[in-house]
């Protein structure tokens, strides 16, 4: 697989995660068969398919730390902006960490 096609399903993982996420927190408080947690459920699923195919082409070890870590960073930015969420300083500066961090492991992979 291709470098450029890899990160882009990379980043559709990452996508599908946050979108689920944030589906999720829409329909939180709902009955529990709603649109938005069945979206988010839908979401998840397709997510799933595809890092399975990531799975198939990069180590665990390096996979696991950058999707779930993009989705972290990618869920709290969309936490912000589209939910009105308040997110402190410290909670930024840990973003920060992360997304260095993802860089040290990403990187790792390349040595």
């Amino acid at each position: 697989m291709s470098h450029p096609i890899f990160i882009g399903l990379i980043l559709v993982t990452v996508g599908l995660n946050t979108l689920a996420q944030v589906l999720f927190k829409s329909g939180a408080g709902d009955s529990l068969l709603n649109v938005y947690l069945l979206g988010g459920v839908a979401a998840y699923g397709l997510s799933t398919l595809v890092y399975i195919s990531i799975l198939g082409k990069l180590n665990l070890s390096v996979a696991y730390p950058v999707v779930i870590g993009l989705t972290v960073v990618s869920t709290t930015i969309m936490g912000a902006v589209v939910l009105g969420e308040k997110v402190s300083s410290i909670n930024w500066a840990g973003i920060g960490l992360m997304i260095s961090g993802l860089f040290a492991v990403a990187y790792g992979r390349t040595l």
